[in-house]
């Protein structure tokens, strides 16, 4: 008897059903944690990029987090970048890199980045960008008589540089030089003409004076003592002719464990028997006025947290922008206060430097 009354009493006891997380809250584009993700996602960006220079934050497009348990979050960003005056050999950290002004030619980055925050850590799983300049009728309508991007395989480009280079290992006592890439030019043609280019270069194991011999002959140096630079040259053609050069050598730096020193960034290696003198140019795609940005990058583990695709359910900033509007609108014929100001909409996020 006494064993059914406890068990009645038993049935009787309400049962407590373990509550599922809900879904992480929507976070704003200019939240400090959707800061934070943008930060580990350009720091990922710029230590993969392997030519051109280093990109800044603009603005954030938008911003997605999917719950995958306790403490463990997927991040889907979308980043709007802009090219800085870093090449990506640069050690200038980011944060003191000045972002390219628009009327230089600005040249705009865009990222789609998925990262995982385990344990409050973040950590890049996906990425996929690409960039592109500005167009000229947006420069020319703001700046008519500004310079524009000239085609890094330009037969003027391609002999500012090798002047240039020239020009310098003539003229120096310390290593010979040699040409890695062509950064950027651009070609002024009144009331001057002039060509103004920027180029990557590394120390050979040879002195330049003995370069002048046998050129061919002098090689990098190895990973262990390797030091690489940047240029920058202006050549006047026209009516005067005048060259400046100003090189600049990084010194030697340690590589990250997890990128060889002949894979670094912007380094381009070429294949054994080219020459890589002064005026050959190992890296250039034809017709390009820029690097692009052909960033695509998967985590072994991508797959293990959730699918490394981005979703496709993910709002682009266009229809999250006109999404606020319509709810914007909306609210409008809702009586409101006197001085009532609503909200503004939680992506895109605020614009650091210029809108391109």
């Amino acid at each position: 008897m006494k064993a059914l009354v406890a068990l009645i009493l038993l049935v009787q006891l309400p049962v407590h059903k373990a509550v599922p997380a809900g879904p992480p809250a929507p976070l704003n584009c200019d939240d400090p944690e959707s800061e934070a993700a943008a930060e580990a996602a350009l720091l990922h960006i710029n230590s993969h990029s392997r030519h051109g220079y280093k990109f800044a934050l603009n603005r954030i497009e938008n911003i997605r987090m999917l719950s995958q348990g306790l403490n463990n979050d997927i991040i889907f960003l979308e980043l709007d970048l802009l090219e800085t005056t870093c090449h990506i050999l640069s050690p200038t950290s980011i944060e003191n890199c000045t972002v390219r002004s628009f009327t230089q030619h600005a040249v705009e980055g865009d990222c789609d980045v998925k990262l995982q925050k385990l344990n409050g850590k973040l950590s890049v799983l996906a990425s996929k960008c690409h960039s592109h300049a500005d167009s000229s009728e947006d420069v020319i309508q703001v700046c008519p008589d500004c310079p524009l991007l000239a085609s890094l395989n330009n037969t003027e480009v391609l002999t500012a540089v090798a002047t240039a280079l020239n020009d310098h290992n003539s003229q120096t006592a310390d290593a010979y030089l040699k040409l890695l890439e062509i950064g950027r030019a651009r070609i002024q043609s009144h009331p001057v003409h002039v060509v103004s280019v920027e180029f990557a270069v590394a120390a050979t194991n040879c002195s330049a004076a003995e370069a002048k011999d046998n050129p061919e002959a002098c090689q990098l140096l190895p990973d262990d003592e390797s030091n690489f630079g940047f240029c920058t040259a202006t050549m006047a053609t026209n009516p005067v002719q005048d060259l400046k050069v100003d090189c600049q050598l990084y010194g030697h730096q340690v590589p990250t464990p997890d990128i060889p020193f002949l894979s670094r960034p912007g380094v381009t290696y070429p294949t054994p028997g080219q020459d890589t003198s002064a005026g050959l140019v190992p890296s250039v795609v034809q017709g390009f006025t820029n690097h692009n940005l052909q960033l695509s990058h998967n985590s072994p583990v991508a797959s293990e947290s959730s699918s490394s695709e981005f979703p496709t359910a993910s709002l682009s900033a266009k229809s999250v922008a006109k999404r606020a509007v319509a709810e914007v609108a909306q609210h409008d014929k809702v009586p409101r206060p006197v001085g009532f100001v609503p909200p503004p909409p939680p992506c895109p996020g605020k614009i650091r430097h210029f809108k391109i």
